[in-house]
């Protein structure tokens, strides 16, 4: 089995105001398959990551990550987690 795959693939999506049908379009996707790797049920394959990742312009890492995101107040208002 493999490991769990975190991402921050809803928060960027909802802050850049695109459905979830417009990105598994332009990354050739369900958009049924956007919801399960946001919902954690589904690990995107490296390929639809760095798609997906490069629709975004950023990062793969900042969208993917094995180990889970620490929380975003703390990485954009610098604030240490308790």
């Amino acid at each position: 089995m493999s490991e769990q795959v975190h991402n921050r693939l809803a928060v960027v999506r909802a802050e850049r105001k695109v459905s979830r049908q417009s990105l598994a379009e332009a990354v050739g996707a369900h958009y049924q398959t956007i919801g399960y790797i946001e919902r954690g049920q589904y690990n995107p394959s490296l390929d639809l990551a760095l798609k997906i990742a490069k629709f975004f312009g950023l990062p793969v890492e900042a969208l993917f990550s094995l180990e889970p995101f620490r929380p975003l107040t703390y990485e954009v208002y610098g604030r240490k987690q308790p």
